[in-house]
Protein backbone atom coordinates (compact mmCIF):
# COMPACT_ATOMS: atom_id res chain seq x y z
CA UNK A 1 0.00 0.00 0.00
CA UNK A 2 1.11 3.34 -0.86
CA UNK A 3 2.03 5.19 2.05
CA UNK A 4 1.35 8.74 2.66
CA UNK A 5 4.02 11.86 1.65
CA UNK A 6 4.22 13.04 5.31
CA UNK A 7 4.91 9.22 6.69
CA UNK A 8 7.58 9.14 4.54
CA UNK A 9 8.78 12.31 4.67
CA UNK A 10 9.29 12.05 8.60
CA UNK A 11 10.66 7.90 8.20
CA UNK A 12 13.59 9.91 5.15
CA UNK A 13 13.95 12.59 7.76
CA UNK A 14 14.37 10.34 10.78
CA UNK A 15 16.94 8.47 8.99
CA UNK A 16 18.41 11.31 7.82
CA UNK A 17 19.44 13.18 11.57
CA UNK A 18 19.34 10.44 13.73
CA UNK A 19 21.19 7.73 11.63
CA UNK A 20 23.25 9.25 9.01
CA UNK A 21 24.47 12.57 9.84
CA UNK A 22 24.69 11.33 13.74
CA UNK A 23 26.88 9.00 12.73
CA UNK A 24 29.44 10.58 11.17
CA UNK A 25 29.68 13.39 13.63
CA UNK A 26 30.12 10.85 16.33
CA UNK A 27 32.50 7.74 14.58
CA UNK A 28 34.19 9.81 12.26
CA UNK A 29 35.96 12.44 13.88
CA UNK A 30 39.94 12.04 13.71
CA UNK A 31 40.92 13.76 16.96
CA UNK A 32 44.71 12.31 16.91
CA UNK A 33 45.61 14.08 13.06
CA UNK A 34 43.01 16.26 12.20
CA UNK A 35 40.01 15.94 10.06
CA UNK A 36 38.09 12.09 10.24
CA UNK A 37 39.36 9.02 9.99
CA UNK A 38 40.66 7.50 6.30
CA UNK A 39 38.34 3.95 7.48
CA UNK A 40 36.26 1.93 9.84
CA UNK A 41 35.86 -1.58 8.81
CA UNK A 42 31.93 -3.33 9.20
CA UNK A 43 32.59 -4.18 12.94
CA UNK A 44 33.33 0.02 13.73
CA UNK A 45 36.95 -0.76 14.46
CA UNK A 46 39.11 2.27 13.23
CA UNK A 47 42.23 1.33 10.46
CA UNK A 48 45.19 2.63 11.92
CA UNK A 49 47.29 4.36 9.21
CA UNK A 50 44.16 3.80 6.48
CA UNK A 51 44.69 7.36 3.97
CA UNK A 52 42.43 9.97 3.81
CA UNK A 53 40.65 10.76 0.10
CA UNK A 54 39.79 13.80 -1.77
CA UNK A 55 36.27 12.14 -2.17
CA UNK A 56 35.69 11.17 1.48
CA UNK A 57 36.99 14.46 2.81
CA UNK A 58 34.69 16.79 0.21
CA UNK A 59 31.52 14.68 0.50
CA UNK A 60 31.70 15.14 4.22
CA UNK A 61 31.79 19.16 3.65
CA UNK A 62 28.95 18.84 0.91
CA UNK A 63 26.68 16.48 3.35
CA UNK A 64 26.97 18.79 6.71
CA UNK A 65 27.06 22.19 4.25
CA UNK A 66 23.60 20.74 2.66
CA UNK A 67 21.98 19.66 6.82
CA UNK A 68 23.22 23.42 8.06
CA UNK A 69 21.48 25.17 4.75
CA UNK A 70 17.86 23.17 5.55
CA UNK A 71 18.21 22.53 9.37
CA UNK A 72 20.83 25.40 10.33
CA UNK A 73 22.11 22.80 13.29
CA UNK A 74 25.47 24.63 14.34
CA UNK A 75 26.82 21.12 15.36
CA UNK A 76 26.23 20.67 11.03
CA UNK A 77 27.97 23.90 10.59
CA UNK A 78 31.19 22.78 12.80
CA UNK A 79 31.13 19.34 10.97
CA UNK A 80 31.25 21.18 7.67
CA UNK A 81 34.19 23.88 8.80
CA UNK A 82 36.14 20.99 9.77
CA UNK A 83 35.83 19.68 6.56
CA UNK A 84 36.93 23.04 4.87
CA UNK A 85 39.69 23.28 6.90
CA UNK A 86 41.31 19.88 6.32
CA UNK A 87 40.47 20.42 2.57
CA UNK A 88 42.56 23.88 2.49
CA UNK A 89 45.50 22.89 4.89
CA UNK A 90 46.07 19.40 3.82
CA UNK A 91 44.09 18.31 0.02
CA UNK A 92 45.26 21.94 -1.21
CA UNK A 93 48.37 22.50 -3.67
CA UNK A 94 49.89 25.91 -2.62
CA UNK A 95 52.39 25.30 -5.46
CA UNK A 96 49.75 24.11 -8.50
CA UNK A 97 46.33 24.60 -7.38
CA UNK A 98 43.65 22.16 -7.17
CA UNK A 99 43.53 19.41 -4.60
CA UNK A 100 45.75 16.41 -4.39
CA UNK A 101 43.77 12.44 -4.66
CA UNK A 102 45.01 11.33 -1.38
CA UNK A 103 46.89 11.99 1.62
CA UNK A 104 48.80 9.56 4.18
CA UNK A 105 46.54 9.49 7.77
CA UNK A 106 48.83 12.29 9.03
CA UNK A 107 47.68 14.59 6.45
CA UNK A 108 50.37 14.25 4.17
CA UNK A 109 50.09 14.56 0.06
CA UNK A 110 50.29 10.81 -0.88
CA UNK A 111 48.53 10.94 -4.03
CA UNK A 112 49.13 13.86 -5.77
CA UNK A 113 47.85 13.30 -9.17
CA UNK A 114 44.50 15.99 -10.13
CA UNK A 115 42.12 13.62 -10.95
CA UNK A 116 39.38 15.51 -12.18
CA UNK A 117 36.83 13.52 -10.88
CA UNK A 118 38.11 14.81 -7.13
CA UNK A 119 38.52 17.95 -8.23
CA UNK A 120 34.76 17.98 -9.51
CA UNK A 121 33.53 17.13 -5.88
CA UNK A 122 35.69 20.10 -4.33
CA UNK A 123 33.70 22.32 -6.89
CA UNK A 124 30.70 20.75 -5.58
CA UNK A 125 31.46 20.55 -1.68
CA UNK A 126 32.63 24.45 -1.77
CA UNK A 127 29.94 25.87 -4.16
CA UNK A 128 27.27 24.46 -1.11
CA UNK A 129 29.25 25.56 1.67
CA UNK A 130 28.82 29.53 0.28
CA UNK A 131 25.49 28.52 -0.60
CA UNK A 132 24.95 27.58 2.89
CA UNK A 133 27.18 30.07 4.94
CA UNK A 134 27.53 32.81 2.65
CA UNK A 135 31.34 32.43 3.05
CA UNK A 136 32.95 34.22 0.31
CA UNK A 137 36.17 32.65 0.52
CA UNK A 138 34.67 29.51 -0.44
CA UNK A 139 32.65 30.69 -3.28
CA UNK A 140 36.38 32.39 -4.30
CA UNK A 141 37.89 28.49 -4.03
CA UNK A 142 34.91 27.10 -6.01
CA UNK A 143 35.80 29.50 -8.78
CA UNK A 144 39.18 29.28 -9.14
CA UNK A 145 39.16 25.83 -9.07
CA UNK A 146 36.62 25.57 -12.08
CA UNK A 147 39.17 27.74 -13.92
CA UNK A 148 41.75 25.35 -13.74
CA UNK A 149 40.05 22.62 -14.56
CA UNK A 150 38.68 24.25 -17.16
CA UNK A 151 42.48 25.52 -18.27
CA UNK A 152 43.82 21.87 -17.89
CA UNK A 153 40.96 19.37 -17.93
CA UNK A 154 38.79 20.18 -20.72
CA UNK A 155 39.05 18.90 -24.50
CA UNK A 156 39.18 21.89 -26.39
CA UNK A 157 39.25 19.70 -29.41
CA UNK A 158 36.49 17.05 -28.46
CA UNK A 159 35.18 18.59 -25.72
CA UNK A 160 34.31 17.38 -22.81
CA UNK A 161 36.83 16.46 -19.82
CA UNK A 162 40.36 14.33 -19.42
CA UNK A 163 39.97 11.78 -16.37
CA UNK A 164 43.17 13.20 -14.74
CA UNK A 165 46.26 14.97 -14.99
CA UNK A 166 49.58 15.16 -12.89
CA UNK A 167 50.32 17.06 -9.52
CA UNK A 168 51.99 20.14 -12.50
CA UNK A 169 48.19 19.73 -14.98
CA UNK A 170 50.03 17.98 -17.30
CA UNK A 171 48.81 15.12 -19.37
CA UNK A 172 50.11 11.26 -17.61
CA UNK A 173 48.64 8.17 -18.06
CA UNK A 174 47.87 7.11 -14.60
CA UNK A 175 43.86 7.96 -15.92
CA UNK A 176 41.85 5.63 -13.74
CA UNK A 177 39.81 6.17 -10.68
CA UNK A 178 40.23 3.31 -8.85
CA UNK A 179 41.62 -0.79 -9.77
CA UNK A 180 37.68 -0.98 -11.23
CA UNK A 181 37.81 1.15 -13.38
CA UNK A 182 39.30 1.55 -17.13
CA UNK A 183 42.48 3.56 -17.72
CA UNK A 184 40.94 5.42 -20.56
CA UNK A 185 41.23 8.96 -21.57
CA UNK A 186 37.16 10.16 -20.37
CA UNK A 187 34.61 8.55 -18.53
CA UNK A 188 30.63 9.02 -17.96
CA UNK A 189 31.68 8.91 -14.49
CA UNK A 190 33.65 11.91 -14.30
CA UNK A 191 31.78 13.72 -16.39
CA UNK A 192 28.33 13.27 -14.82
CA UNK A 193 29.93 14.72 -11.37
CA UNK A 194 31.43 17.19 -13.23
CA UNK A 195 27.67 18.38 -14.31
CA UNK A 196 26.86 18.09 -10.77
CA UNK A 197 30.13 20.67 -9.62
CA UNK A 198 29.22 23.07 -12.43
CA UNK A 199 25.33 23.40 -11.59
CA UNK A 200 26.10 23.42 -7.79
CA UNK A 201 28.42 26.21 -8.87
CA UNK A 202 25.98 27.65 -11.38
CA UNK A 203 23.48 28.24 -8.45
CA UNK A 204 25.65 30.53 -6.58
CA UNK A 205 27.42 32.03 -9.48
CA UNK A 206 25.76 32.65 -12.39
CA UNK A 207 28.16 34.03 -14.85
CA UNK A 208 27.98 33.09 -19.28
CA UNK A 209 31.15 31.71 -18.95
CA UNK A 210 29.93 29.16 -16.59
CA UNK A 211 26.44 28.79 -18.86
CA UNK A 212 28.06 28.37 -21.17
CA UNK A 213 30.10 25.30 -20.31
CA UNK A 214 27.36 23.36 -18.13
CA UNK A 215 25.33 23.86 -21.56
CA UNK A 216 27.62 22.00 -23.52
CA UNK A 217 28.61 19.69 -20.64
CA UNK A 218 24.22 18.67 -21.02
CA UNK A 219 24.83 18.30 -24.45
CA UNK A 220 28.27 16.15 -24.60
CA UNK A 221 25.91 13.76 -22.01
CA UNK A 222 23.39 13.52 -24.64
CA UNK A 223 25.25 12.97 -27.62
CA UNK A 224 28.20 10.92 -26.85
CA UNK A 225 27.66 9.45 -22.71
CA UNK A 226 24.17 7.98 -23.22
CA UNK A 227 23.62 5.77 -25.57
CA UNK A 228 20.57 7.00 -28.03
CA UNK A 229 19.02 3.08 -28.46
CA UNK A 230 19.00 1.56 -25.04
CA UNK A 231 19.04 4.76 -22.81
CA UNK A 232 22.35 3.48 -20.60
CA UNK A 233 25.28 5.04 -20.04
CA UNK A 234 28.63 4.49 -21.76
CA UNK A 235 31.14 4.02 -18.92
CA UNK A 236 34.10 4.41 -20.55
CA UNK A 237 35.40 6.39 -23.97
CA UNK A 238 38.69 7.16 -25.53
CA UNK A 239 39.46 11.28 -26.60
CA UNK A 240 36.71 11.05 -29.49
CA UNK A 241 34.16 9.63 -27.65
CA UNK A 242 34.85 6.15 -29.29
CA UNK A 243 33.00 3.76 -26.55
CA UNK A 244 35.40 1.44 -24.66
CA UNK A 245 33.45 -0.77 -22.27
CA UNK A 246 30.01 -2.60 -23.23
CA UNK A 247 29.23 -2.63 -19.43
CA UNK A 248 25.50 -1.16 -17.61
CA UNK A 249 25.94 0.74 -14.33
CA UNK A 250 22.44 0.70 -13.52
CA UNK A 251 22.82 3.29 -10.34
CA UNK A 252 24.68 5.55 -12.34
CA UNK A 253 21.80 5.32 -14.95
CA UNK A 254 19.58 6.42 -12.46
CA UNK A 255 21.64 8.73 -10.59
CA UNK A 256 22.17 10.53 -14.09
CA UNK A 257 18.43 10.72 -15.22
CA UNK A 258 17.96 12.97 -12.02
CA UNK A 259 21.41 15.18 -12.05
CA UNK A 260 20.78 16.10 -15.77
CA UNK A 261 17.52 17.12 -15.05
CA UNK A 262 19.08 19.41 -12.19
CA UNK A 263 21.28 20.73 -14.20
CA UNK A 264 19.01 21.74 -16.72
CA UNK A 265 16.59 22.95 -14.88
CA UNK A 266 19.00 25.33 -13.12
CA UNK A 267 20.39 26.49 -16.08
CA UNK A 268 17.19 27.52 -16.66
CA UNK A 269 17.05 26.31 -20.82
CA UNK A 270 13.77 25.84 -21.58
CA UNK A 271 14.17 23.78 -24.71
CA UNK A 272 17.14 22.04 -23.41
CA UNK A 273 15.09 20.88 -20.55
CA UNK A 274 11.98 19.44 -22.71
CA UNK A 275 14.95 17.38 -24.13
CA UNK A 276 16.73 16.20 -21.37
CA UNK A 277 13.17 15.44 -19.23
CA UNK A 278 12.37 13.19 -22.44
CA UNK A 279 16.10 11.34 -21.90
CA UNK A 280 15.68 10.99 -18.08
CA UNK A 281 12.50 9.20 -18.68
CA UNK A 282 13.97 7.37 -20.72
CA UNK A 283 16.64 6.50 -19.18
CA UNK A 284 14.53 5.56 -15.63
CA UNK A 285 12.01 3.31 -17.91
CA UNK A 286 15.22 1.37 -18.80
CA UNK A 287 16.70 1.09 -15.49
CA UNK A 288 13.01 -0.15 -14.08
CA UNK A 289 12.91 -2.63 -17.09
CA UNK A 290 16.03 -4.18 -16.56
CA UNK A 291 18.02 -3.12 -13.35
CA UNK A 292 14.82 -3.61 -10.25
CA UNK A 293 15.28 -7.11 -8.53
CA UNK A 294 11.54 -8.78 -7.56
CA UNK A 295 12.28 -7.29 -3.82
CA UNK A 296 12.52 -3.50 -4.81
CA UNK A 297 16.59 -3.59 -4.70
CA UNK A 298 18.46 -2.10 -7.54
CA UNK A 299 21.57 -4.75 -8.83
CA UNK A 300 24.82 -3.00 -9.50
CA UNK A 301 25.93 -3.84 -13.26
CA UNK A 302 24.91 -6.02 -16.22
CA UNK A 303 26.25 -6.43 -19.96
CA UNK A 304 24.33 -7.14 -22.74
CA UNK A 305 24.45 -10.78 -21.90
CA UNK A 306 23.30 -10.00 -18.39
CA UNK A 307 23.99 -9.20 -14.82
CA UNK A 308 27.35 -9.55 -14.05
CA UNK A 309 27.16 -8.70 -10.10
CA UNK A 310 24.24 -9.51 -7.84
CA UNK A 311 25.22 -7.80 -5.20
CA UNK A 312 23.47 -4.52 -4.26
CA UNK A 313 25.73 -1.60 -3.13
CA UNK A 314 23.96 1.03 -0.80
CA UNK A 315 24.41 3.82 -3.37
CA UNK A 316 22.32 2.57 -6.25
CA UNK A 317 19.51 2.23 -3.48
CA UNK A 318 19.60 5.49 -2.56
CA UNK A 319 20.42 6.47 -6.32
CA UNK A 320 16.89 4.86 -7.12
CA UNK A 321 15.09 6.36 -4.93
CA UNK A 322 15.35 9.85 -5.90
CA UNK A 323 15.89 8.93 -9.62
CA UNK A 324 12.33 7.25 -9.59
CA UNK A 325 10.55 9.85 -7.44
CA UNK A 326 12.10 11.96 -10.45
CA UNK A 327 10.42 10.33 -12.84
CA UNK A 328 7.36 10.14 -10.99
CA UNK A 329 7.66 13.88 -10.72
CA UNK A 330 8.11 14.37 -14.39
CA UNK A 331 5.46 11.58 -15.69
CA UNK A 332 2.74 11.41 -12.75
CA UNK A 333 3.09 7.22 -13.60
CA UNK A 334 2.20 5.43 -10.32
CA UNK A 335 4.61 2.91 -11.35
CA UNK A 336 7.95 5.49 -10.75
CA UNK A 337 6.32 6.55 -7.30
CA UNK A 338 6.05 2.73 -6.61
CA UNK A 339 9.54 2.14 -7.73
CA UNK A 340 10.63 4.27 -5.43
CA UNK A 341 8.78 3.67 -2.33
CA UNK A 342 10.06 0.09 -2.78
CA UNK A 343 13.76 0.93 -3.29
CA UNK A 344 13.02 2.78 0.45
CA UNK A 345 11.47 0.16 1.96
CA UNK A 346 14.13 -2.42 0.73
CA UNK A 347 17.03 -0.40 1.61
CA UNK A 348 15.48 0.67 5.09
CA UNK A 349 14.87 -3.25 5.63
CA UNK A 350 18.53 -4.31 4.32
CA UNK A 351 21.06 -1.34 3.78
CA UNK A 352 20.35 0.21 7.13
CA UNK A 353 22.44 -0.72 9.94
CA UNK A 354 19.51 -0.59 12.59
CA UNK A 355 22.05 -1.89 15.46
CA UNK A 356 25.92 -0.19 14.52
CA UNK A 357 25.03 2.79 12.30
CA UNK A 358 24.83 3.99 9.05
CA UNK A 359 24.57 1.57 6.11
CA UNK A 360 26.37 -1.27 5.00
CA UNK A 361 28.14 -1.06 1.55
CA UNK A 362 26.39 -4.22 0.29
CA UNK A 363 24.23 -6.78 0.62
CA UNK A 364 24.68 -10.22 -1.38
CA UNK A 365 22.23 -12.38 -3.38
CA UNK A 366 21.15 -14.00 0.04
CA UNK A 367 20.75 -10.37 1.27
CA UNK A 368 23.30 -10.83 3.77
CA UNK A 369 25.46 -7.28 4.38
CA UNK A 370 29.17 -8.30 2.87
CA UNK A 371 31.33 -8.85 6.17
CA UNK A 372 34.63 -7.38 5.31
CA UNK A 373 33.09 -4.16 3.08
CA UNK A 374 33.79 -0.92 4.99
CA UNK A 375 31.14 1.35 6.88
CA UNK A 376 34.18 4.28 6.45
CA UNK A 377 36.36 4.26 3.33
CA UNK A 378 38.18 6.43 0.37
CA UNK A 379 34.67 5.65 -1.40
CA UNK A 380 32.12 4.67 1.36
CA UNK A 381 30.82 8.49 2.51
CA UNK A 382 27.69 10.16 3.83
CA UNK A 383 27.16 11.82 0.33
CA UNK A 384 24.60 9.48 -1.38
CA UNK A 385 22.45 8.36 1.47
CA UNK A 386 21.92 11.80 3.08
CA UNK A 387 21.16 13.53 -0.18
CA UNK A 388 18.96 11.25 -1.18
CA UNK A 389 16.92 11.80 2.39
CA UNK A 390 17.55 15.69 1.43
CA UNK A 391 16.17 15.40 -1.87
CA UNK A 392 13.11 13.63 -1.40
CA UNK A 393 12.08 15.59 2.22
CA UNK A 394 12.43 18.57 0.23
CA UNK A 395 10.25 17.07 -2.67
CA UNK A 396 7.62 15.25 -0.22
CA UNK A 397 7.35 18.76 1.18
CA UNK A 398 6.82 20.81 -2.16
CA UNK A 399 5.19 18.63 -4.91
CA UNK A 400 1.60 19.29 -5.14
CA UNK A 401 0.69 15.64 -5.94
CA UNK A 402 1.33 14.69 -2.55
CA UNK A 403 -1.07 15.33 0.35
CA UNK A 404 0.66 16.40 3.31
CA UNK A 405 -2.46 16.89 5.81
Amino acid sequence: MTKSALTWRNELETELKDNILSFWMEHTLDEEHGGFVGEIDNRMNIIEGAGKSLVLNARILWTFASAYRMYGNAEYLAMAGRAHTYLLQHFADAEHGGYYWMVDALGAPAERKKQIYGQAFAIYALSEYHHATGRQDALDQAVALFRLVEQYGYDRQYKGYIEALSEEWQMTDNLSLSSKDMNEKKSMNTHLHVLEGYTGLYRVWRTEELRARLAELIEVMLLHIIDKEDKHFHLFLDEQWEVKSDHISYGHDIEGSWLLVEAAEVLGDEELLYRVRKVALSMAEAALAEGIDADGGIWNEADHNGLLDKNKDWWPQAEAIVGFYNAYQLSGDPRFRDAAEAAWAFTDRYMVDHSLGEWFWAVDESLQPLAHAPKVSAWKCPYHNSRACFEMIARLNSNSKENLS
